[in-house]
């Protein structure tokens, strides 16, 4: 059984036992988060929702927080001697996906 899940804007392909990389969550790690489910399907149905399925949830436990790779951006302006450097580190939740269902 895997399920479509969304959290964050974004979209992810579940099944129970896998990790995933999501936007930061706000909950301390050991914590059980619900994540909304798109579409469910168990090998012979697949469920849609309109435009969560109703009655099913994603619950998912919170593994670890954490900042992904640093990005640079160098940004400057030819024969004007302007130069901008910056980094950034995308926050992230890593969370496990306890049950479907």
């Amino acid at each position: 059984m895997y399920a479509i899940i969304v959290t964050g804007g974004k979209q992810y392909k579940v099944e129970a036992g896998d990790e995933i990389l999501v936007e930061k969550l706000d909950a301390e790690v050991g914590a059980k988060v619900e994540l909304d489910v798109l579409m469910m399907a168990d090998g012979e149905t697949v469920t849609v929702g309109k435009p969560y399925v109703e009655g099913v949830k994603a619950i998912g436990e919170v593994v670890e927080h954490g900042k992904g790779r640093k990005v640079i951006v160098f940004k400057y302006k030819p024969k004007k001697n302007i130069r901008k450097k910056q980094g950034h580190r995308q926050p992230y939740t890593k969370v496990k996906v306890v049950s479907i269902g």
